[in-house]
Formats: C-alpha cells, structure tokens, sequence
C-alpha cells in the first residue's frame, strides 16, 4: 500500500497580508469579488484656500476696472451734483446745487432735440451696419477661399484703421476744393458738385459721419456673421432647397433661427457704440453747422469743457448712461427669456 504524501508549504506573512486585505476588501464591497476600494470625500469639503483661489484670481482684474472704470464714474455723478465753472475751479470751491442740473437738462427743449437726433442717428446707422454686415457675411460664405481671403484682408484694414485716422481720410475725400468726391461726381457728369461743401449742410454733414461710422463698423458684422454661418449644418440648406425654398425662404427659415442670439447680441452692441459715439462726429464738424450735428456724448462735452459748464457737462453725461443703462436693462430680459424658452 502505497503512501502518497503531500508537501505541504506554509504560506509566506505577505500572502496572508493579502488574504486579510482580500477579505476586508469583499465584506466592504458586500461580498463581491476583485471591487476596488471607493475614495469618500473629506467631510470638512474643500479647504479655505481652494474656496477663495478663484475669487483672489479676480481680484487683479476687478481692482483694475473699479480704477478705471468706477472711480471716474463716480467722480462724474458727484459732478452732475455741483455747479461747477470757472469761478469755481479758480478759487477751489465746491457748491453743491442738488438736483438743478438735470431739472435744468430735463426742461430744457434743446437737450430733448439732442436726444431725439441722437435716436435717429443711432437707429439709421444699426439699420445699414446689420444689413450691409449680414450681406458682406453672407458673401464671404459663398466666395471661394483666394477670394474670401482678399475681402477679409480688406475688412479687416478698415475694421483696424484707428477711428481719427479714418476720419481724417474722410475729410479729406469729402474736401470741397481738392476732395476725390467731388472730383469724381464732376467726372460723371454733376458739375454742380465740384465745389460742393458738404459739411454746410446738417444732412450732409450727417451723410459724411453715417458713412463713416457704417464702413468701420461693417466688417465686426460681417466676420460675426461668416463665424456663424460655419455652425449651420449644410443638411439644412440642402433639405431647404429640395422643398424649393430660394434664398429668402432659407435666410429666414434656415439662417436666421439659428442665428437669432447672433443678430441679438450684435444689434445691441451696435446700438451701444453708435449711440455712444464721439470722435466721428466732434472731428468732423465739432457737432456743426450751428449746432445742427450734435449728439448726447458731442452735446456733453460742448457743454461741458468747451463752455466750462462742467457740472452741467457731467449732469448730460450721466443722463446718457442711463438711457444705455435702460437698453441693458432691456436687451439682458430678452436675453433671459430666450433662454427660458430654449
């Protein structure tokens, strides 16, 4: 009878370190085998330092814009307060008049006729940027690359020219002796334009700082509109032309759905910079002929450092950013009901 024995080999300290692991590890896990052991969160959450990093990263930033920014607003509306001229400024006082600026401002014809005029001038100009934009976008859209490229380069000189070199060009162009436009007018037959002076006129003068202000603000439109046009899928224009929608049917069925935050937030900025628009209009005619041109920021500054009347200048001032503020006011409710609805 044979006997087989076994070898028997004692297990090693570190085998058993691993059986106990094992095991602590199934009962955890409620009996399943190979589980990893899950990481709990502290309790105490994150620490002091990580909850205010973000904030101190801001602090430069804010620090900055309330130095720039808010202290100057600030000094403007305790301005608006004061009646401050020359007499004042030369013996360094500091009278205070209450509300008497803007009650003279607000019963004042001439501040209203500024503020209408300002209106106008500031809906003609969105007008012919948004549409002459969306055009000039759609345009780039549809060229091919070499093409698109030559046009973006010239967008983008006239988007960069800074705004009192383009308005001394202007000027020039529209010189009543040595002007291009009127030499050119002459050429075409227009002889009555050759010496045409065509800042004499309030119209004219306004022609002059629309188109302006429309070919510097024309190519911020048109890129913003190629950008989105990008992010349409061309399944719809395809599914669009195959139910035989032409280019009106797809601009308002396909383009302009998708592109509603776009024109949106573009219409508004443009409402911005043009009601807030200052050197265009002041270097053209200083706000002339006879006062004729003048908007609320050009009314503001004739008011107030040209006629010394700093307190009324500061008062114009602060009525003005409160009309913008009303149109932020504004355009953040559409903003948030269009979000509610998506």
């Amino acid at each position: 009878m044979a006997v087989h024995s076994e070898r028997v080999q004692a297990p090693s300290p570190d085998a058993g370190q691993a059986v106990v692991a094992g095991n602590g590890t199934s009962a955890a896990g409620g009996g399943s085998k190979g589980a990893a052991p899950k990481r709990t969160r502290p309790a105490g959450g994150p620490g002091a330092g990580a909850r205010f990093a973000p904030y101190l990263l801001l602090l430069p930033a804010v620090l900055a814009t309330i130095a720039l920014l808010g202290w100057p607003l600030v000094k403007t509306v305790l301005l608006s307060f004061q009646n401050l001229n020359r007499r004042q400024l030369v013996m360094h006082l500091t009278e205070w008049t209450g509300f008497d600026n803007y009650t003279e401002q607000l019963t004042d014809p001439d501040f209203w006729a500024v503020t209408g005029r300002t209106v106008v001038f500031t809906l003609v100009n969105v007008v012919l940027i948004m549409v002459g934009g969306t055009l000039v976008g759609l345009l780039l859209n549809h060229l091919g690359k070499k093409m698109r490229l030559v046009l973006s380069i010239g967008l983008l000189m006239a988007w960069a020219m800074p705004v009192v070199a383009a308005t001394t060009v202007y000027t020039w162009l529209f010189d009543q002796q040595w002007g291009v436009v009127n030499w050119f007018l002459d050429q075409l037959g227009w002889h009555s334009m050759a010496d045409y002076n065509w800042l004499s006129s309030q119209y004219s003068t306004f022609f002059v700082v629309i188109l302006l202000i429309v070919w510097q603000s024309i190519p911020f439109v048109a890129f913003n509109m190629y950008a989105g046009l990008t992010t349409i899928p061309k399944e719809l224009y395809e599914a669009a032309r195959m139910d035989g929608a032409g280019a009106g049917k797809i601009f308002s069925l396909v383009i302009f759905p998708n592109l509603k935050p776009f024109f949106l937030a573009t219409t508004f900025l443009e409402v911005i910079w043009v009601f807030k628009s200052f050197t265009q209009v002041y270097a053209i005619n200083g706000g002339g002929p006879e006062n004729l041109t003048r908007t609320l920021p050009v009314h503001a500054f004739l008011e107030g450092s040209s006629g010394q009347h700093y307190g009324i200048g500061s008062a114009i001032a602060v009525l003005t950013i409160l009309m913008l503020g009303a149109l932020m006011a504004y355009y953040f409710r559409i903003m948030i009901k269009q979000e509610d609805e998506l």
